[in-house]
C-alpha cells in the first residue's frame, strides 16, 4: 500500500466543509436572497432536474439580461428567506431541486424563465408568488405573456405624447398659413402691377 496523502485526510476530514455551507455562509445566503425578496414583486419557481450546465448558463445569462436575480439554493434557506414576507405562502411549494427566479417587474421573471422552459423540457415551471398570492404554472404562463413595465410605460408615454405633438402641429400650422396667404397676396400683387 502506499502513503497516505495527508492533504486527502484532511479534505475527507472536512467533508462537510466541502459539500455543504456552515452557519456564517447560510446566513449571509438568506440576508442576501431576503433582500432581493423585500425588492420583489414577483417569485418564480422551476425544477432543472436533469437540464445541461451549458443550458443554465444560458439561463443565467437572459435572467442578467433581463435584471432578475436567479439562484439556485436549498429549500430551507428559501423558506427562512420568504419566512414573514408577502411570498411566505410560497413555502408550501417549495420541494425538489429548484431555481428561483427573483425581480422587482413580475412579468420580466415570469417571461424569461418561461421562454426558457418552451425550449427546455427539462426545465419545468412549478410555482410563482406576488404578493400575498401564490400563483399556479399556469397563471405564470399567463403573466409571461402580458407586456413588460417597460413595453406599458412606452405605450402610456406615447398615449400621453400623441395629443402634445398634435397640439404643437397645430400652433406650428397657424404662422406658415399666415406666410403661405401673405406670399400668395405679394404674387397676387406682382401680377396686377404687371399687368398694369
Amino acid at each position: 500500500m502506499g502513503a497516505v496523502d495527508p492533504k486527502g485526510l484532511s479534505a475527507l476530514a472536512n467533508w462537510r466543509w466541502i459539500l455543504g455551507l456552515n452557519l456564517e455562509q447560510k446566513k449571509a445566503v438568506v440576508a442576501e436572497v431576503s433582500a432581493e425578496v423585500s425588492r420583489a414583486q414577483a417569485i418564480v419557481v422551476a425544477e432543472y432536474r436533469g437540464l445541461e450546465v451549458s443550458k443554465m448558463t444560458d439561463l443565467r445569462r437572459e435572467a442578467r439580461k433581463s435584471g432578475v436575480y436567479l439562484r439556485v439554493l436549498k429549500n430551507t434557506l428559501a423558506r427562512r428567506a420568504v419566512e414573514g414576507t408577502p411570498f411566505a405562502g410560497l413555502s408550501q411549494h417549495l420541494t425538489g431541486p429548484l431555481i428561483y427566479g427573483i425581480s422587482p417587474d413580475p412579468v420580466a421573471t415570469a417571461k424569461v424563465l418561461n421562454e426558457f422552459a418552451k425550449s427546455n423540457e427539462k426545465f419545468v415551471i412549478r410555482a410563482g408568488a406576488m404578493p400575498d398570492a401564490v400563483i399556479s404554472a399556469k397563471e405564470v404562463k399567463a403573466l409571461a405573456s402580458m407586456p413588460s413595465r417597460e413595453e406599458l410605460l412606452a405605450k402610456l408615454l406615447g398615449a400621453l405624447q400623441a395629443p402634445v405633438a398634435q397640439f404643437a402641429r397645430t400652433l406650428n400650422e397657424v404662422p406658415s398659413r399666415f406666410v403661405r396667404t401673405l406670399a400668395a397676396v405679394r404674387d397676387m400683387r406682382e401680377k396686377q402691377g404687371a399687368a398694369a
